[in-house]
């Protein structure tokens, strides 16, 4: 099939860059990596399934805003020396097209916005603006904030029925808005249905968008029930198999579902998305990443997480925290028999050398790689081990995110057209580009490939528009 042509191409390109020149390339930028490589989308089943055999997955010291600061600088500087010109709140409607060349757009000035955070900025027009240019680079990401956009290249096929509720995991501006105005200016949009939900998320209690959703970034010993009470079945751990996980809860018939743990696992294992997140790691602070990562105790976040959380529930007892679950879902309510069973089915393995359970299999191997064991993996324990408690359930909810298709580009970072042709003057980088080609990653993807695309992709636009243009 000729959608994945490119995409195939970019693929083999960003193997030799991820395996060669980008460690180099990041360092001389000025990025750094935390020391402790994580282990994500582990996998789970067979030998050879889908997974990270090994850990693979880098932090930033710095976080997403240590990754913009190395790239904004050089860009103020521009503007500083008159290069570079900011024209914000500025919206693109239209690619203009003459003789077959992208020269330009033209859109509507939107007036001036002081909306407080997590309101929407208003869409109102205060007036029209045209720019000419030698080439257009569309950077505009997925389709992630856009819900309707979401559901209308959901993948039924592959993943079952498009869920009714989600919460947004990307700002508002991510809304498809670019890929729709390039195609009909005459760009080739392939694999719509490629696309990467995570199954772990949460309402934020401070959003900075509307409908803002983080993702827990799970360790693999928490319990996860569906929305009935039942345990997902294997390889379906928290951490192992995203999109698998998210057909598996689909199938269930209910948007929603829980993971139930103690404050051990909590302290240990619950990390949450996003810079603001991770105040040690954002900051770059040493000694504060040490003792947040090593001494007992929830973390600041998740236990602001715990106190405000609307999908929170913490009680010291099994009963009540049913009651809870029930109280804070109850058009689908839970059986406190079921909970039980599956609680006590697990603490009788925990206590049995020779146990079968295949997730506390992976808790066991998770915590043979010594960075998990010291930071990330607690030790097994009886769920209703009192030194263990209190208990928590977190209800789950559905979280968009990533966009896997986009504009068809070839290897300078061109926009084909649908008869296979490039498009003179346009090109695309990042997530609105499959994060290269079109979509890179195929139908599945893997932790830690998603940012690296975005540079690569990125970077080979510039080098092409600096060939072209000189």
């Amino acid at each position: 099939m000729r959608e994945d042509h490119w995409p195939r191409q970019w693929a083999r390109a960003y193997v030799d860059f991820a395996s060669g020149e980008k460690r180099r390339y990041l360092h001389d930028l000025g990025l750094r990596l935390m020391p402790v490589v994580g282990w994500a989308e582990r996998g789970a089943g067979t030998a050879g399934g889908h997974g990270n055999s090994v850990p693979r997955f880098h932090l930033t010291w710095g976080t997403g805003p240590e990754v913009v600061r190395v790239f904004r600088e050089p860009v103020l500087a521009a503007a500083a020396a008159g290069l570079v010109t900011f024209r914000f709140r500025h919206q693109v409607d239209e690619v203009i097209v003459a003789d077959g060349a992208a020269i330009g757009v033209r859109g509507t000035v939107l007036v001036p916005s002081a909306a407080a955070r997590g309101v929407a900025s208003s869409r109102d027009v205060a007036g029209e603006f045209e720019f000419r240019a030698q080439a257009l680079v569309v950077t505009s990401g997925g389709i992630g904030g856009n819900l309707d956009m979401v559901r209308k290249n959901w993948p039924a096929g592959r993943l079952g029925p498009a869920p009714a509720s989600m919460v947004t995991g990307v700002p508002a501006h991510v809304d498809g808005r670019m890929l729709e105005i390039t195609e009909q200016a005459g760009g080739s949009v392939v694999n719509r249905d490629r696309m990467w939900h995570y199954t772990e998320g949460i309402q934020n209690w401070d959003p900075v968008w509307p409908g803002h959703g983080i993702r827990i970034l799970p360790g693999p010993s928490s319990l996860w029930l569906d929305a009935t009470g039942r345990r997902l079945p294997a390889p379906y751990f928290p951490g192992h198999d995203t999109l698998g996980t998210l057909r598996h809860i689909i199938s269930t018939g209910y948007d929603h579902s829980w993971f139930v743990l103690t404050q051990t696992i909590a302290e240990k294992e619950f990390a949450l998305s996003g810079s603001e997140q991770n105040p040690d790691i954002t900051g770059k602070d040493l000694k504060l990443a040490l003792k947040a990562r090593t001494r007992k105790g929830v973390p600041a976040p998740v236990r602001a997480f715990l106190d405000n959380g609307a999908d929170f529930v913490v009680r010291s007892s099994l009963r009540e925290l049913v009651d809870g679950m029930n109280a804070l879902v109850p058009d689908v309510p839970l059986r406190f028999a079921d909970v039980e069973r599956e609680v006590l089915a697990h603490d009788r393995e925990v206590a049995n050398g020779y146990s079968k359970d295949l997730q506390l299999m992976s808790v066991k191997n998770a915590r043979a790689y010594l960075p998990d064991r010291i930071t990330r993996v607690a030790k097994p324990h009886r769920f209703l081990d009192p030194v263990a408690g209190p208990l928590i359930a977190v209800r789950l909810h559905l979280l968009s995110r990533k966009t896997l298709g986009g504009l068809e580009t070839n290897m300078d970072s061109q926009v084909i057209r649908p008869d296979g042709s490039a498009f003179e003057g346009l090109f695309a980088a990042g997530e609105v580009a499959g994060f290269g080609g079109g979509g890179v990653h195929g139908y599945n993807a893997l932790e830690g490939t998603f940012l690296g695309g975005c540079v690569f992709s990125g970077r080979t636009a510039g080098r092409a528009l600096t060939r072209q243009l000189g």
